[in-house]
């Protein structure tokens, strides 16, 4: 996101694929989750295609040509956040470069019956996505 004051926190299953993080980080903000996306280790603006960890649809998707990144589809959110504290940055909508920072605050139990994905706390108000 553009706005650092504009933030969520959910939770979501520890072996939820990536392409699951991306559908609740989406819906988290109200957008529709109608674009390509990626999940790169590098953060900084504009060097995200440098990231030495990369994640993309491209990867899923046939008859798009590799891109060398990781499947979002296959790649489970415990397989890349292994500790708390990591941060990675979503790119959704490459024209639009919607980008969000994930960062995972660690691992627990859910409460019994507790439906995943769930936001747990927000602040700011979402920009609209269009």
């Amino acid at each position: 996101m553009r706005n650092k004051k504009v933030s969520r926190d959910f939770e979501i299953s520890a072996g939820a694929s990536l392409y699951a993080l991306a559908k609740a980080v989406v819906a988290a903000y109200g957008f529709d989750f109608d674009h390509c996306f990626g999940f790169f280790s590098d953060i900084t603006e504009g060097r995200y295609h440098d990231s030495k960890e990369q994640y993309e649809l491209f990867t899923d998707l046939p008859d798009v040509e590799p891109t060398g990144a990781g499947s979002v589809k296959k790649t489970k959110c415990k397989d890349v956040w292994i500790e708390p504290g990591k941060r990675m940055m979503m790119l959704f909508d490459y024209g639009d470069g919607w980008r969000f920072v994930i960062e995972s605050m660690g691992s627990g139990t859910v409460a019994k019956g507790a439906k995943l994905p769930r936001v747990l706390a927000q602040s700011g108000r979402a920009p609209r996505q269009y």
